[in-house]
C-alpha cells in the first residue's frame, strides 16, 4: 500500500474542513450549532492544536480505510472511486447524520451542511487516492 496518497488525502481533508467550516459556511455552521461568541473565544483561548491533531488522525484513518475499500473493490479510476464514495456516504454517513436531526434536535440545515461536507470530503479523498 502506498502511504503518500493516504497522508495527502488526510491533508486535503483538513484543508477542506478549514475552508468549509471557515470562510465558506462558517457563519451558518456557528449559527446552526448555536455557538456563542463567548464559547468561540474560549475555545480559541484554550488552543485548538489538540483538536486539530485528533481530527488529522481521524482523517488518516478515513483515508486509509477508503484506500483499502477502493483497492478491494478494484476502483482504480476517480469515477469508480467516486461511485464507491457516494455509496459509502449514503449508507454510512448521511443515514447517521439524519439521526442527529431525528433524535438530537439538530436542524435540517445543519444536516445538509455537515453531510454534504462529508460527501465532498470523500470525493476529494477519492480523487487524491486514485490519481497518485
Amino acid at each position: 500500500m502506498n502511504y503518500l496518497p493516504i497522508v495527502l488525502s488526510a491533508i486535503a481533508s483538513m484543508v477542506l474542513g478549514t475552508l468549509w467550516y471557515g470562510p465558506i459556511f462558517g457563519k451558518i455552521w456557528i449559527k446552526e450549532m448555536k455557538f456563542t461568541e463567548e464559547a468561540m473565544a474560549e475555545a480559541k483561548k484554550k488552543g485548538m492544536a489538540k483538536t486539530y491533531l485528533v481530527a488529522f488522525v481521524g482523517a488518516l484513518v478515513t483515508a486509509y480505510v477508503l484506500s483499502y475499500v477502493l483497492g478491494v473493490l478494484g476502483a482504480d479510476s476517480w469515477m469508480a472511486a467516486a461511485k464507491v464514495s457516494l455509496w459509502i456516504w449514503l449508507g454510512f454517513i448521511a443515514t447517521v447524520k439524519l439521526g442527529d436531526v431525528l433524535w438530537n434536535g439538530r436542524s435540517l440545515k445543519l444536516f445538509v451542511l455537515e453531510s454534504s461536507y462529508y460527501l465532498v470530503n470523500l470525493l476529494a479523498m477519492s480523487a487524491v487516492l486514485t490519481n497518485l
